[in-house]
């Protein structure tokens, strides 16, 4: 079996991992580097269980090859906390408004959602909706979940500098 290296940086940290060049990024974040948050859902890009940012990207692993993030920035939910173990204002806001249900959905929605605060634009509530049509929850409803991105959303603005720096 013909095996490749991948150098990328992850959750902040230069990494290198073997991989089969066949395999997707999913497989590989999961079961060669141990980032759990990243879930196995569709399979084929409809549900964004798998959503990581890939260089500030909301991106579904599982149609990603290992090959295409060479060199590239991958972030997980992971790689989110803070020094002493802090959740990120987006997690928070999660919490805070009971979007997490079961949990599986969760981590892929939490990285879409910080995509979008990061982009340092408030939106409505249609443009969320639209942004995050590619999550499917079976728990949530969704109501919460909106209402946690929108919490997300103004925390980051009125607390920018903050926000930015972390980012």
């Amino acid at each position: 079996m013909d095996m490749r290296i991948l150098k990328c940086t992850l959750n902040g940290r230069e990494v290198q991992v073997g991989y089969d060049p066949r395999e997707s990024l999913l497989d590989t974040l999961r079961n060669r580097l141990h980032m759990t948050s990243v879930k196995r859902g569709c399979e084929v890009g409809e549900c964004g269980a798998c959503t990581v940012l890939i260089d500030g990207v909301a991106t579904d692993t599982c149609l990603y090859l290992t090959d295409w993030a060479q060199g590239k920035s991958i972030e997980t939910v992971e790689g989110l906390k803070g020094p002493n173990g802090e959740l990120d204002p987006v997690q928070q806001a999660y919490v805070d408004e009971f979007a997490v249900q079961c949990g599986f959905c969760i981590p892929g929605l939490i990285m879409s959602t910080e995509e979008i605060v990061r982009s340092g634009k408030r939106y409505s509530r249609d443009e969320l909706r639209k942004m995050l049509s590619g999550h499917l929850c079976r728990c949530t409803g969704y109501q919460d979940v909106m209402n946690a991105v929108e919490k997300a959303v103004d925390w980051c603005l009125e607390h920018q500098d903050e926000f930015a720096a972390k980012a």
